[in-house]
Order: C-alpha cells, then structure tokens, then sequence
C-alpha cells in the first residue's frame, strides 16, 4: 500500500484546534517536515507557547485521524514542537563520496533543460565515469519518463543501522526522483519547505555509493529549491541552459547571477545553447534559426565562460526523450555525438575548475 502526503494532510484538515476553531492544517500548525518512510509517518505539530494545555489531546487526534481516514496499519510518530524547543540547524553533512556535484538550470521552464541532464549523465557515464542523477524538480518531475522507469519504486534497507533509500538504476546510472513516490496523475501541492524537506531527504537519506559526478536536475528559475541546494550541498559548478531567444537569455542572466553572487559563489562551468536551429530531414544542409541565432554564444562570450555545446532542434531528441531513450545512447547519430562531446567538455571544464579554484563552501543558513 502506498502513502501520499495528501493522504495525510487532509485527515489532519479533520482535527480542529479548540482554542481557535481552525483545523490544524488550516492554522499552519502543521510544519514542512512530513515524512513517509512505507508504513511509517512523521512530523511536527507546532505550539504557540510551552503550555499550551491542548498539546497532548492534540498529538493524540491527529494521530487517531491519520488511523481513521488513511490506515489503521500506519505508525505515526508526531512530535509537538513548542518556541523555546526548536532547535538549531544541523551541522552540514559530508558529501565527498558524490564527487563533483554539477547543477544543470535553465533561467525559464521550456528550453530543454532536463534533456541536457540527462544526456549530461548518460555521457558521463559513456565515458566511464561513476554518475548519479538526482531529479530535484519537485512539482515537475520528468526524469522517470525520460528513462523509461516511471514504475521503478524505490526501496529502502539498512546501512550503517540506518534506514537508506535504495536509488534506481537505469542505464549504468543510479538516480531518484520525486516522481518515484507520487502518481504519474497527481499534483504534487506541498509549500516550499515540504518541496525542500523532501529534497534534503533524497539527497541525504539515499545510498548513493562512491561517485565521480552527481548531477542535480534542477527546476528552472531561481526558487527556494536551488537555495536548499546551495544550503546542502558543495556544488562543483553549474551548467546553464538556454535557446538563443532573447527573453530565454534575460533569464538565464538572472540564473547565472544566482550561482556567481557573493553569497552563494557556484562557478559557472559553461552555458549550453539549446534548440540552436532547425533542420528539416528533407533539407539536411538548411538551418532555419526559429528563436534568433548564436545569443547564447554571444551571452557566453559576455559572461567570459566557456560554451558547452550548441543543440539543434531534432525530431528525434524529442522522440527520445518521449520513449525513455535518451540520444547520448546513440552515438553513431549526429544528436548523440554532439551530446557526448558536451559530457567531454564537462569533464575537462570540471578538472580546470578544481585545478584553479578552492571547493566550494555550502552556503550557511542565517
């Protein structure tokens, strides 16, 4: 039987809290750190003061609700926060086993961008790198359809006497995704810290092994995600994808002034121009520039960083994606060249950077 956090949060929209009449959803007094863990649910109830005399009666509905609407089977474990217990953060976690961790953004949703990462990944791996893929679009998430295993269910065992998750494997390459834990067909509707709750539990929670790149799928624009990213892991350097057209370029400004400001210091490893033309299979030697020509070269040469690879647009990658083959599988065809000769330049863009530049730092929460 599977758990899905709506499940949750709308038997817990049964319980009211007496001294206001609203439901505990309603209230807010339901923090962002539900966790479902198969038969095991968790999370925090918050209190506006330390004697609040309907906490224990409280504890006690949400989880007799949680039993009545959901399963009976389930094990709730809620724990009642009050003002003077919140604690504070936790010393970061150390990621050195993840090797180089690689953000690949786009500034606007639509310009191909999970495409890149996924190929990114599978050329890596081509090359005989260790990769792991993490699907961080919460509310989007496209990579169990781009890799043919939207039925994969991740599960979980013991390492170190700790409950792990077990990451998918596809194509030489281990990876996880939101999309694993919901339906195809559900919205997933979780304020910013659920979204980013969860995405510190498949970074930090899962049994990644010893790898050589880790490669994030991020959510285009600049949201809260990429700060819990930034908040948790020492990102190597980011990728920014984007088509030549000149509202896709005011934004992938603002993505690259994301990672480069003073606060967060990401490197920018390269920009990679997507959909760069258009060649019609009858017309081969034609290129039709639909959304301007070479603005990401020129916005590259600006910004002083390398251009990873200019991308036509090609039926075929689209059919690819769709069918859960990814180009880079096919090198003996133009796109899958072009792809794995982008994972080539990764690697040597990563070895300069490292070479020339101090670790990055993870950004400290204040």
């Amino acid at each position: 039987m599977e758990i899905y956090p709506k499940q949750i949060t709308d038997a817990l929209a049964t319980v009211r809290y007496p001294g206001t009449g609203k439901n505990i959803v309603e209230a807010g007094m339901v923090r962002d750190d539900l966790r479902i863990a198969g038969m095991h649910v968790s999370f925090s109830l918050m209190f506006d003061r330390p004697t609040d005399p309907f906490a224990k009666s409280l504890v006690k509905a949400a989880e007799a609700a949680i039993h009545a609407f959901v399963c009976k089977e389930l094990t709730v474990e809620i724990k009642a926060v009050m003002p003077e217990t919140e604690q504070k953060p936790k010393a970061s976690v150390e990621y050195g086993h993840l090797g180089n961790i690689i953000a690949v953004s786009s500034g606007k949703g639509g310009v191909g961008k999970s495409t890149v990462a996924v190929n990114l990944a599978l050329g890596l791996a081509r090359l005989g790198y260790r990769v792991g893929l993490l699907d961080c679009d919460i509310f989007g998430p496209s990579i169990p359809k781009m890799m043919q295993i939207e039925d994969a269910r991740p599960y979980s065992e013991s390492v170190d006497g700790k409950d792990m998750i077990v990451p998918v494997e596809q194509y030489g390459i281990k990876m996880l995704s939101i999309g694993f834990f919901v339906r195809p067909d559900q919205a997933t509707i979780w304020r910013g810290g659920m979204a980013s709750n969860a995405l510190k539990q498949l970074i930090g929670e899962t049994a990644w092994g010893e790898l050589d790149y880790f490669i994030l799928d991020t959510p285009p624009g600049t949201s809260d995600i990429h700060l819990t990213l930034v908040q948790t892991l020492p990102i190597t350097g980011a990728i920014i994808v984007s088509t030549p057209q000149q509202v896709a370029l005011a934004d992938a400004r603002k993505g690259i002034d994301m990672y480069t400001n003073d606060k967060v210091n990401v490197p920018i490893l390269g920009l990679v121009e997507n959909m760069s033309w258009f060649t019609p299979a009858e017309l081969p030697n034609n290129r039709y520039y639909l959304f301007g020509r070479e603005g990401v070269k020129q916005l590259a040469e600006q910004m002083q960083v390398p251009l990873l690879a200019q991308l036509p647009i090609v039926q075929s990658i689209c059919e690819s994606g769709d069918s859960g083959e990814p180009a880079v599988l096919h090198p003996e065809q133009p796109t899958g060249q072009a792809y794995l000769q982008m994972a080539a330049r990764v690697v040597t863009q990563c070895d300069r950077r490292n070479a020339e530049l101090a670790p990055t730092k993870i950004v400290q929460t204040h």
